[in-house]
């Protein structure tokens, strides 16, 4: 894995699901490197938005197989759940 910190982090999700857990439990949900680790993500968080994490939790989605002429399947999705401590929140599209 790289050592750059700004490569950990590949976009923010941003969902329906995602802005209520944003609202509800200060969490915020990253798409983020297949080779990530949860002490990298918690690093790259911290570093680029200038706040304090409290946790972080992973998931990996496995990519949907499809069906009909061509088959194929769709790629794995690796996504990081990042619990910011009180007092600390993160503005998408606010430029800050």
């Amino acid at each position: 894995m790289t050592n750059d910190l700004y490569a950990v982090l590949l976009a923010p999700h941003v969902s329906e699901k995602a802005t209520r857990v944003a609202e509800k439990h200060r969490q915020f949900i990253f798409r983020v490197r297949k080779d990530a680790t949860k002490a990298t993500v918690k690093a790259a968080v911290e570093k680029l938005f200038k706040v304090e994490v409290e946790g972080v939790r992973i998931s990996v989605l496995k990519g949907k197989v499809k069906g009909g002429k061509i088959p194929g399947r769709r790629s794995d999705v690796k996504k990081a759940y990042v619990a910011l401590k009180p007092g600390f929140d993160i503005q998408f599209g606010t430029g800050q």
